[in-house]
């Protein structure tokens, strides 16, 4: 994982995505999902690109179940974009998707 990707647990969940200044992209996904091999390098790619406009972090549901009840994640890799402490659910992107999309989520979540 890159430095310009937070690893957060559901001990740190709150300070680091819920209070976290800059809005936020949550990575959602498990060690041994395929799909979420393919999404972390490009979510790492984006968060190097827009440093400064978003802080990008991964949570592995595998050890952290309580995040991923309260956000209801029935799929991975999911990922989850969040402004001043909640969840903007219209942005919500279940599956691996290309990495224009995610970047057009990023936008949208920054106003760029």
């Amino acid at each position: 994982m890159s430095e310009a990707v937070v690893e957060v647990t559901d001990d740190t969940f709150e300070s680091e995505v819920l209070k976290s200044e800059l809005p936020v992209a949550v990575d959602v996904w498990a060690p041994w999902c395929g799909p979420c091999r393919m999404v972390s390098p490009t979510i790492e790619q984006l968060a190097s690109e827009n440093s400064g406009k978003f802080k990008a972090c991964k949570i592995n549901v595998d050890g952290n179940q309580e995040v991923a009840i309260r956000y209801g994640i029935r799929a991975i890799p999911t990922v989850l974009f969040f402004r001043g402490g909640a969840e903007v659910q219209n942005l919500r992107m279940i599956g691996a998707q290309p990495k224009s999309e995610y970047q057009k989520a990023i936008d949208k979540l920054t106003g760029g």
